[in-house]
């Protein structure tokens, strides 16, 4: 019997790495009568949008991100800084980055990419709400020549760089979208190595090999991207060979997988936090001796050991350990007692009732079913609501919900990526401020974490506004969670992002 091959992420050896690498056999494309045209995976949502200044949500972003380009991206094996569509640039004040732009770069629609476009981009994405806390340190854009942009930002900000690397920063073409502002949404064009061909919502999407791409061309000419809600059902589709590749495996059919010769297992530990947001407009988690009763009353431990079967951690703060400008301050001990005091000293000794909003992910729906059932004991009817995640973001994001149950990744592995738009008051609602928290001290220790470049006093900041969050518990943290992927064992050059953006243009498979 042939071992089973698994594909463990590893750790770059440069310290600021953002990407964890794992690959099957080596080698690319060379020949159509060795690999496959088409590449198929699933994931367990639909892109809510393609508009990359819009469809934030990682479900999105897995498809997006092939579609389109950023000024700068990251190095998945180094973790370093390097060019994209900007040729070069430089750091020519501590509020001014000048970018370079390479030239004879075609949007899909053939059009010339220039510094037009770039200032569009980026001036839209500081104007749209979803994705302006990504790029609204920047103050203007200057275009100095049709290929070079001044950006100056309100304050020196370290993460500057970094930020513009975040799939939402991404470049769209200007005229294309001041002919209808809407294209996007269903029509994208960008300049990446895929272009757009089709969309069955709620189904699939498709995308083709784009032959005028400046970069390296995709491996692969096509990628199909099939929704499949359940976790169990996406694992069957791999063992039939419908798919290729499965996101988001839950942890029992991990096991599966791991039994199967013919298929391949991909972890990396996550730079994400899973969290309760208590909406504080609403009794009675206006209330924080309400919101740390909660907190006290479910055991994180044994949520993990169970549903999770072990494959997490506690979580205290909402930015995972790997992230610069994490603090320790200890998750909330499971305490029953504490729980149904501390609910009493708030007015509730008989408890309350209320609802609990998850979206229709498999392992979030049992981890949220092992929640209200800590919850029934001290007294908490919570009634839980399973919602497709398209609704799920949107009335969360105006605000219904009494509690949701929400995942967040850090993904420049900078805090102020996380505390800005999940703490900060200005981003109530869509951009991720989901609890409606506005605490002048949360906003003050924000905004010094981010307008400072001295790491002192970042991380100072940091560790004053984790633990005054820890006591205000506007947010209650449950775990920090491994990221995986499951694939067919003819897989090659796969590279399994801990932030979930999973890159798929040097990906092969064999026939």
């Amino acid at each position: 019997m042939k071992s089973k091959k698994f594909f463990y992420a590893l750790p770059c050896l440069a310290a600021a790495s953002l990407f964890f690498a794992c690959t099957g056999k080596g080698g690319s494309a060379v020949s159509g009568d060795v690999y496959k045209d088409t590449l198929t995976w699933g994931q367990g949502a639909d892109v809510t949008s393609f508009d990359p200044h819009i469809g934030k949500e990682t479900p999105a972003v897995q498809v997006t991100n092939h579609i389109f380009d950023t000024l700068v991206e990251v190095d998945e094996a180094t973790g370093d800084l390097k060019p994209q569509i900007a040729e070069s640039w430089e750091h020519a004040s501590d509020v001014e980055y000048r970018f370079f732009i390479r030239k004879g770069i075609k949007f899909h629609d053939g059009s010339e990419l220039t510094a037009a476009d770039v200032k569009f981009s980026l001036d839209r994405a500081i104007a749209t709400p979803a994705v302006s806390y990504i790029v609204d340190f920047i103050l203007t854009v200057t275009i100095e020549d049709p290929y070079t942009v001044l950006v100056t930002t309100k304050a020196p900000y370290g993460p500057a760089l970094r930020n513009l690397a975040v799939p939402f920063a991404a470049i769209v073409p200007k005229s294309y979208v001041e002919a209808d502002p809407d294209a996007l949404l269903s029509r994208p064009i960008g300049c990446g190595p895929y272009k757009f061909v089709s969309w069955n919502q709620s189904d699939s999407a498709r995308l083709e090999a784009f032959d005028g791409y400046f970069g390296e061309k995709a491996k692969t000419k096509n990628l199909v991207m099939k929704v499949i809600p359940e976790a169990s059902q996406r694992t069957i589709a791999l063992e039939t060979g419908e798919i290729d590749l499965s996101y988001d495996i839950t942890v029992n059919d991990l096991k599966i997988l791991e039994a199967n010769e013919n298929l391949e297992v991909f972890k990396a530990p996550s730079l994400s936090c899973y969290y309760i947001s208590f909406n504080m407009r609403k009794k009675p988690f206006d209330s924080k001796l309400v919101r740390q009763a909660l907190s006290h009353a479910i055991d994180r431990r044994l949520i993990i050991d169970t549903v999770l079967s072990g494959a997490g951690e506690p979580a205290d703060a909402i930015i995972a350990p790997a992230v610069y400008g994490y603090y320790h301050t200890g998750a909330d001990e499971y305490d029953p007692g504490l729980a149904r005091q501390l609910l009493a000293e708030a007015g509730y000794p008989n408890g309350f009732s209320c609802t609990l909003w998850v979206n229709n992910n498999q392992e979030r729906v049992e981890v949220c079913q092992a929640i209200v059932e800590m919850f029934r004991e001290v007294g908490v009817n919570a009634r839980l609501e399973v919602l497709e995640f398209g609704a799920f973001i949107q009335r969360s994001s105006a605000g219904e919900h009494d509690m949701g149950y929400f995942g967040w990744v850090t993904s420049t592995k900078d805090a102020d990526y996380t505390y800005y738009p999940l703490e900060h008051s200005t981003q109530q609602g869509a951009p991720g401020n989901r609890s409606f928290v506005a605490d002048p001290e949360v906003d003050r220790l924000v905004e010094t974490g981010r307008t400072s470049v001295d790491p002192a006093v970042r991380e100072q900041a940091y560790k004053d506004l984790a633990v005054y969050l820890a006591d205000l518990s506007n947010n209650m943290n449950v775990v920090y969670t491994q990221i995986n992927a499951g694939g067919s064992n003819k897989v090659e050059n796969f590279v399994i992002d801990p932030i979930g953006y999973h890159k798929l243009e040097n990906v092969v498979v064999r026939k």
